[in-house]
């Protein structure tokens, strides 16, 4: 198992506990060398909150666990390709690497939808896409088809 896969499990586990509270199953995980310092998901629904997204919720826990506002040296793996605002809140965070699993042709911005680093931006990050794909994928997949069947 390589590393990119070992801490996509854990976002995808965050990821299941977002679908058992009824929201949509996208999880992240923040990690500083080989310390996992920040675990999210998305609580959008629960929150009532437009910016409750998983990845923000992680950004902002590393933070905290790290004293500042700059990640250097994180890496923040998502399982869904990050939307404009948590791509660009990647930037401002100053991560390293942002590691996603499925891609979002409807909003995703690292490539899909469109590309945050194409733009010449203060901060540039290494983006890695795909990782464990198909078991994010399901996990999107299933819980829409569920949600249409009630």
């Amino acid at each position: 198992m390589t590393r990119e896969e070992k801490y996509m499990l854990m976002a995808i586990e965050a990821a299941k506990h977002a679908a058992e509270m009824g929201e949509v199953p996208v999880g992240a995980v923040v990690v500083y060398g080989d310390e996992v310092i920040a675990t999210a998901f998305n609580t959008r629904e629960s929150d009532k909150c437009a910016t409750s997204h998983a990845e923000l919720r992680a950004l902002e826990e590393a933070c905290r666990v790290r004293g500042g506002w700059r990640l250097f040296g994180c890496e923040l793996y998502v399982t869904l390709e990050p939307c404009v605002m948590c791509a660009g809140a990647a930037v401002n965070a100053r991560v390293d690497r942002v590691i996603y699993g499925a891609s979002d042709i409807r909003f995703g911005a690292l490539g899909s939808a469109l590309d945050v680093m194409a733009y010449p931006l203060n901060h540039k990050y290494e983006v890695v896409s795909g990782v464990l794909g198909d078991e994010c994928r399901a996990l999107l997949s299933d819980f829409f088809k569920a949600r249409r069947v009630h």
